[in-house]
């Protein structure tokens, strides 16, 4: 069998336990032919057959995040000024000040998770004064994790704050001295008030949500994912938010193999919203590119145990078990998997009671279901888990607020938030994702530098070597492990004869480098379904040409995405003379294809 691609003189994992390591792969009509050695593999050439030689370089199963918001992300991500992996506030405060100048009114300049002050060389967050300074007449909202929003005069302006205006419950507007909001909304610890505010801003046009999500995905390709689980988000309406993730399933045009849960928006009427999805899809319905996952990871908003640890850990209301009931034995009942956000111990025995209760008038009987979090799940929990067949999706969510854990329950009980090993010890499928893009960066890599180091991206020391993974298991978290959580281990996470042709070769070796490069590592060769959708350097030419960025002030033009130091590329005699003048004044060539203004760490 001719292949329509052979990739040659790599260093291959392949996560196949059949055959470990090789250096060749042979691909044809999208999935995997042969895996083996250069010798063995290139019996597959043919006279039409694409043969990219690596150059040593390490290649991976393509990364697949169990939980994320991409298709939320991606309608935002054009809009968004990221903060993702700024080294300093000097750096994120010039970056503000510099988007505001150029975003036109009405729109706002929105910073919206992905960072924590503890990154900064400051390590402090920016002040309510400071970003009035840099931005007086555009509108900005910066979010800080799921925890509190700080809006400047004018976006104050712009959403119709004032002294009269009440704070939901479970919510605090900061006011001065006369009752005026000063800028500050404080989840305590109930989020609505801050994506609530969030989604009062403008939105892009149609076509420019179609760019957006193309530009995101894309992102996410250059870093080397080619699969995620999306765990749907708040104010994320089925099936009117995914129109535009249908429209480019339909053309053809996704970059990234997605699978989607469906998250209820309607506190009190969650059970109406899942009797109208079941009769509306099912799961499976789609391809292997897009393709409907469950429900979840909102079931019943009572259930809703927020993660802020700047405040105490909420008690859930007494009506949580009935509702939460109702809901899962509609869903049991039709053979719906879902997902279902649990941060706490405590509320997670609750739940489980429930599911146990349930199971027992109507068998789960081999349903695929899942905790996502459990950053304090104990061992007993654990064990009911496994017994009722589930998995637990983890994520890197305590990279970024792990020094406010410490701070508030200690350093010990840190040690195992979540306890990885623990689930993988007692045989629980565990898979690894980012929780992006509101709470933690999209960056898979820095994830992976949590599972590896047991670091915060401010250097914080979180866990023992106990409940630490070595690389490969990591690895294997985000590969093997992710695809159990949308049954389809089978299809992807590996590279074996059979499989989808999903693989990314790495800017540096994942396995060798030093811990604190891992998250620094990209893709520069990232194939999906034995197409090409991302190459940069010496693999430039075998890219699609990236596709211009609308509208025309977006901050992604300027700043790309993930914030990073430049990769080892392959450049012109005339674009090494730039790159040599770029390195002194801070300029850099974006993925956008122009030369852009970036930070102290170069946005690739």
């Amino acid at each position: 069998m001719h292949a329509d691609m052979i990739l040659t003189n790599g260093r291959i994992v392949t996560l196949d336990e059949r055959r470990p390591f090789a250096s060749a792969v042979a691909i044809k009509d999208g999935r995997f032919i042969a895996v083996g050695t250069d010798k063995e593999v290139m019996n597959h050439k043919g006279n039409q057959t694409q043969v990219i030689d690596v150059g040593g370089r390490t290649v991976i199963p393509g990364l697949n995040d169990s939980h994320i918001h991409v298709i939320r992300g991606g309608l935002n991500y054009n809009m968004e000024l990221r903060w993702d992996g700024v080294p300093s506030l000097a750096d994120a405060l010039r970056m503000l000040r510099e988007q505001a100048q150029r975003t036109p009114p009405p729109q706002w300049v929105r910073v919206v998770g992905g960072w924590s002050e503890f990154q900064f060389a400051e390590r402090r967050m920016p002040t309510l004064d400071e970003i009035n300074a840099v931005s007086p007449d555009t509108p900005v909202f910066v979010l800080h994790l799921y925890d509190r929003a700080l809006l400047n005069r004018a976006a104050l302006r712009a959403v119709g704050y004032t002294k009269d205006t009440p704070a939901p419950p479970g919510s605090e507007m900061q006011r001065d001295s006369r009752g005026n909001p000063t800028g500050l909304l404080i989840a305590k610890p109930n989020a609505l008030i801050l994506y609530a505010t969030l989604a009062k801003g403008p939105k892009l046009s149609y076509e420019d949500q179609i760019n957006s999500t193309r530009q995101f995905m894309r992102e996410l390709n250059r870093l080397g994912l080619t699969s995620a689980i999306d765990a749907g988000g708040g104010f994320q309406n089925y099936p009117e938010d995914y129109a535009v993730i249908n429209d480019l399933a339909k053309q053809g045009q996704l970059t990234l193999r997605i699978a989607y849960n469906l998250f209820t928006q309607r506190p009190t009427q969650e059970l109406d919203d899942f009797t109208k999805w079941i009769q509306m899809t099912q799961p499976g319905a789609g391809d292997d590119f897009y393709r409907m996952n469950g429900a979840g990871e909102m079931l019943v908003f009572s259930a809703a145990d927020f993660e802020d640890f700047l405040e105490p850990r909420p008690d859930l209301p007494p009506v949580m078990e009935s509702e939460l009931k109702a809901v899962v034995k509609l869903l049991v009942q039709n053979r719906w998997p879902f997902r279902l956000h649990a941060t706490y111990d405590e509320s997670i025995t609750r739940f489980l009671n429930v599911f146990e209760e349930v199971n027992r008038e109507m068998p789960f009987n081999g349903l695929r279901w899942f905790f996502d979090h459990a950053e304090t799940i104990s061992e007993k929990n654990i064990e009911r888990v496994r017994a009722l067949g589930g998995g637990i999706a983890v994520q890197d969510r305590m990279a970024f607020q792990g020094e406010y854990f410490v701070h508030r329950y200690g350093a010990k009980a840190a040690e195992r938030t979540p306890p990885i090993a623990t689930m993988l010890r007692m045989g629980v499928p565990v898979g690894a994702g980012t929780d992006a893009t509101r709470v933690a960066s999209y960056n898979p890599w820095v994830s992976l530098y949590w599972l590896v180091s047991g670091k915060t991206v401010g250097g914080t020391a979180l866990y023992p070597e106990a409940n630490r993974l070595d690389r490969t298991e990591a690895l294997r978290r985000f590969t093997v492990g992710s695809a159990w959580f949308s049954n389809e281990e089978a299809q992807k996470g590996s590279i074996a004869v059979g499989k989808f042709a999903d693989l990314a070769v790495l800017s540096a070796d994942y396995f060798s480098v030093a811990e604190e490069e891992i998250k620094r590592i990209e893709s520069v060769l990232t194939i999906v379904g034995g197409q090409v959708v991302y190459g940069a350097g010496e693999f430039n030419n075998f890219t699609p040409p990236p596709l211009p960025v609308s509208p025309d002030w977006s901050p992604v033009i300027r700043y790309g995405g993930y914030a990073r130091r430049p990769v080892e590329v392959a450049v012109t005699q005339s674009a090494q003379t730039r790159v040599a003048w770029g390195l002194t004044h801070r300029w850099v060539l974006g993925d956008v294809g122009r030369w852009q203004m970036g930070c102290d760490c170069f946005a690739f």
